[in-house]
């Protein structure tokens, strides 16, 4: 949007957090292990505003909604504060269309790392014990299975990540038309 180095900085302190906040979430649907030092940062860094969150907003079925909102509201106040800083008029539906987008492009780019942290390790390490390795693992299995089940088996060759890729890819360019800030 620009090269304003007070905006660089507002969007990267809220990305961070907002990759946090996505990655508790998918730790939960995934049932990552909960007893991981990882996860136990993560749950401790977004604890004081998810629990507040989880009087209000019940979680449906697998899925932590206190969560979900925790990072629209972070993804709103980044648009909002970028939106003020830049003098750029929008109406509530922009705000919600940037919020809503940028909330999945960040999940799609979380996921992107994960599976390249993951390719890399299963050439590298494939018997990693790290604490990180594993929720890596227990993070991108379920996209990897799903993907599996379509793609052909070419015998020790597993080529799921590449149609994985594509497909994230693919995803953030449309995404990236509706502007992700």
């Amino acid at each position: 949007m620009t090269s304003d180095p007070i905006i660089f900085l507002i969007k990267t302190l809220a990305n961070l957090y907002l990759f946090v906040v996505l990655l508790r979430l998918l730790l939960q649907l995934t049932r990552a292990d909960f007893y991981n030092p990882i996860s136990q940062g993560i749950v401790k860094a977004t604890n004081p505003l998810v629990l507040p969150l989880r009087k209000f907003v019940p979680s449906v079925a697998r899925v932590d909604s206190a969560s979900v909102v925790l990072a629209l509201l972070v993804q709103l106040a980044t648009v909002a504060v970028v939106f003020l800083w830049v003098g750029y008029k929008a109406d509530v539906s922009q705000y919600f269309i940037y919020t809503f987008v940028g909330v999945i492009y960040h999940l799609l780019d979380l996921y992107f790392w994960a599976m390249l942290i993951s390719v890399i390790l299963s050439w590298v390490a494939p018997t990693a014990s790290h604490p990180g390795a594993l929720l890596v693992q227990q993070i991108t299995e379920p996209l990897y299975r799903f993907v599996r089940g379509f793609v052909p088996n070419l015998g020790g060759l597993d080529i799921s990540p590449i149609f994985i890729f594509l497909g994230i890819t693919f995803a953030k360019q449309m995404l990236a038309g509706f502007g992700v800030i």
